[in-house]
């Protein structure tokens, strides 16, 4: 059986996520006690009848029990039959905090002595060990409820692909850097279309952008640099991870990342790799980029 555990933290999505996931046809329980897990792998594993095949859980930080024995608690799902898989979301602090103050629920973490971000710090803590362990980082801080129901179809989707998957990430570093990144790549080494005023509106993705940046040769040869660093490590992440978020940057991330993005993604599609693209900034900019 297809397996996923939901976490992160409280205010980055999760109920987004468990919801496109119920949308995909798996059963879905919001925030299981972890002591009835075992009851609930002897249930699907038992009673299949008017079932699905798939099922998703979310476990948040007042799960403990869960989260103290995580490897083992792993362990048993999987000697049940289970393929686990884990998705866990992120946002920022002050992301979080802001969340929090538009809506009339209370973090699961905070009471009479205990402030709303000294909560965020102490669940960052408790779910650390579930985090290590996910296939998927996904940092909602500038994700919309659209774009991660997306991030969750390409993650489902993506489960009979062999291999790592690349993501491939633009970003501006005006925005601050992506918390899910697992490598950064600075490209402002590449001449800024912005200072050209008739592409100062366009986007990386537009031609005359594109023929602009490829005018002398740099940013190909900086693209193809990228991609050999990647082909020649990517084979020792194959046994160990699902996913790799390579994040690319320029200042507002409207231009020359999103070019370089869109270019690497080119180059792994060519040697079969499965890949995926995210522009996390696009659109947002009025300053260079």
């Amino acid at each position: 059986m297809d397996f996923i555990i939901v976490s992160g933290m409280s205010g980055s999505g999760k109920s987004i996520a468990l919801h496109a996931l119920e949308d995909l046809g798996y059963y879905c329980i919001d925030n299981l006690p972890a002591v009835l897990l075992p009851q609930l792998s002897d249930y699907l594993g038992q009673n299949t009848e008017g079932l699905s095949d798939r099922a998703a859980v979310s476990i948040d930080s007042r799960n403990r029990q869960f989260l103290q024995a995580v490897p083992s608690s792993l362990g048993y799902l999987r000697n049940a039959g289970f393929a686990v898989r884990i998705i866990f979301l992120i946002s920022d602090d002050e992301t979080l905090v802001r969340r929090y103050s538009e809506t009339r629920r209370r973090h699961p973490l905070t009471n009479d002595t205990t402030t709303l971000i000294d909560g965020i710090v102490e669940e960052r803590r408790l779910l650390s060990p579930l985090e290590q362990d996910a296939d998927r980082r996904i940092d909602t801080t500038s994700t919309s409820p659209y774009e991660l129901r997306a991030m969750i179809r390409q993650f489902v989707s993506g489960q009979n692909q062999s291999g790592t998957t690349l993501v491939f990430k633009s970003f501006g570093f005006k925005h601050g850097t992506p918390s899910d990144a697992d490598y950064i790549f600075d490209v402002r080494c590449l001449t800024n279309p912005y200072w050209e005023t008739e592409l100062r509106d366009m986007t990386g993705l537009d031609n005359t952008v594109i023929d602009f940046l490829e005018t002398d040769g740099t940013a190909r040869e900086l693209v193809n640099q990228i991609g050999g660093f990647l082909d020649h490590w990517l084979p020792h992440y194959d046994e160990s991870r699902s996913y790799l978020t390579v994040a690319l940057g320029c200042t507002g991330g409207q231009h020359r990342s999103v070019y370089v993005a869109q270019r690497l993604v080119e180059y792994f599609q060519y040697r079969d790799a499965p890949v995926q693209v995210a522009h996390r900034d696009l659109n947002m900019n009025s300053l260079p980029t």
